[in-house]
């Protein structure tokens, strides 16, 4: 707790599906909300540099998630705004973090940005081994720029930034939208709708057959917390499970904690999206200690008891 006795913290993207859950970890670590930082998007453009050295002055750390994100069928249908949104606001918050002489910033990274054909499970130096996988591939190379300029920064002006690579997050106040939310939220969606409207089928984009690395967002906030606390390497970090689910276990998974009993189909005319994805989480055991608390089950099932009692 020493770590945040009279800190400031700016939390980028805090009122997001992730950010959120952030702030409550700072707060149960006593940060109080007036040394809480959290603008909106629409209190600070951070596209715009003027905005982004407003929020950055007087803070001591900066955590940054802000980024133009969601589904597969988001980024297939908006890469180049995915691409630019995500960039611009990263390369614009650490340059004001940096030209404010804040303490430490810490960049929120993604999987996506893992070439396609990178050998399973991902560690993190394999990441400029082969181009990403291309649906996603615009946003991946966004969220590595955050990783190239920390670097930079960190050899010119001593910067003390930090990259961390989580991996799929799930869990309560995703956002459950049938273009834009991530997998999980997508299939608590379709499948307790399907259920309550006692539906012979639901139909699932893709084969199944594709892989993902699922962390429950609590633990990935607590991750976070804990590499403030403890991380100061230029390389970056994964937070994960270590754990690889098929798409197809995770959408049975689903459909059992949702009540549903009908059948279900596969759209394999739609992208799988990168064949497979698990990461290796050797690092942040030995830097940070962290092991993820909640089975899957376990946070799906939190999961679909949010969507029905927050709908």
């Amino acid at each position: 707790m020493s770590f945040w006795r009279d800190r400031r913290v700016l939390v980028t993207g805090a009122h997001g599906f992730f950010g959120s859950h952030i702030v409550d970890a700072l707060r149960a670590r006593g940060v109080p909300g007036p040394a809480l930082v959290a603008p909106t998007s629409c209190e600070a453009d951070l596209r715009d540099r003027a905005a982004c050295e407003r929020v950055v002055r007087g803070v001591d750390l900066v955590i940054h998630l802000a980024a133009r994100t969601g589904g597969i069928g988001l980024h297939a249908e908006h890469p180049g705004e995915a691409f630019f949104d995500t960039a611009l606001a990263g390369l614009l918050v650490m340059d004001a973090a940096r030209r404010a002489g804040v303490p430490k910033f810490v960049g929120i990274g993604t999987t996506c940005s893992y070439p396609r054909a990178a050998p399973l499970p991902f560690r993190e130096d394999s990441l400029w081994d082969g181009a990403p996988e291309p649906v996603t591939g615009a946003y991946g190379f966004a969220k590595s720029m955050l990783l190239v300029q920390g670097q930079a920064y960190r050899r010119e002006y001593g910067f003390e930034a930090i990259h961390l690579i989580p991996v799929n997050l799930y869990g309560p106040r995703d956002r459950f939208d049938e273009r834009a939310s991530h997998v999980v939220a997508a299939l608590v969606r379709r499948f307790v709708e399907a259920a309550e409207a006692g539906a012979d089928s639901v139909t699932v984009w893709g084969t199944g057959a594709a892989t993902r690395d699922f962390l429950y967002v609590e633990d990935a906030a607590e991750a976070v917390l804990l590499a403030c606390e403890r991380y100061g390497d230029a390389e970056p970090l994964n937070l994960g499970s270590g754990q690889e689910t098929k798409i197809a276990e995770l959408a049975a998974l689903v459909a059992a904690c949702a009540g549903f009993q009908g059948e279900i189909r596969w759209d394999a005319s739609r992208p799988d999206g990168t064949p497979r994805r698990c990461v290796d989480v050797a690092r942040a055991r030995e830097h940070l200690g962290f092991e993820p608390r909640t089975p899957l089950r376990t946070g799906i099932q939190r999961t679909v008891d949010w969507y029905r009692g927050h709908r």
